[in-house]
């Protein structure tokens, strides 16, 4: 057990992807994290990168769904506990109250190093991210 969490975000640049490191992110808002990702992954795109920007995260995102993927099988990055593969959000039929309907739908992968954590923890914080993401004033409040 960590005593911060630190999420790194996948970012690309030429040649690859790197990992920028967003610092004590639980106790950030919305708003600071929306603000400072986009901050930090800019000042390493450029090269001016600061001291703390990128390694010792403790979990990463990696959200290729930008690029037309569907569904990411993501690799740990070591030290981190797990890594979050975020596939691309689109308009998929499903079946509501026996109806068919069209729903924006998306592919979540997790994979969680198992010296650290198992498959039903990894299965509810998936299932808490759903929920969050389909009451998303749950996000704010």
């Amino acid at each position: 057990i960590r005593e911060q969490i630190n999420i790194g975000i996948a970012v690309a640049m030429d040649g690859g992807l790197i990992v920028v490191t967003l610092r004590d992110a639980d106790k950030k808002t919305l708003r600071q994290i929306g603000s400072e990702v986009p901050t930090i992954a800019n000042r390493v795109r450029d090269g001016k990168g600061q001291p703390g920007d990128m390694g010792g995260q403790t979990f990463t995102t990696s959200n290729l769904g930008m690029y037309g993927v569907d569904e990411v099988i993501p690799i740990i990055n070591m030290p981190d506990s797990a890594i979050l593969g975020i596939g691309g959000a689109s308009p998929q039929a499903v079946v509501r109250d026996g109806q068919i309907v069209a729903r924006t739908m998306m592919t979540l992968t997790l994979a969680g190093d198992h010296r650290v954590t198992d498959g039903a923890e990894g299965a509810q914080f998936l299932g808490e991210i759903k929920r969050l993401l389909e009451n998303p004033w749950g996000l704010v409040l």
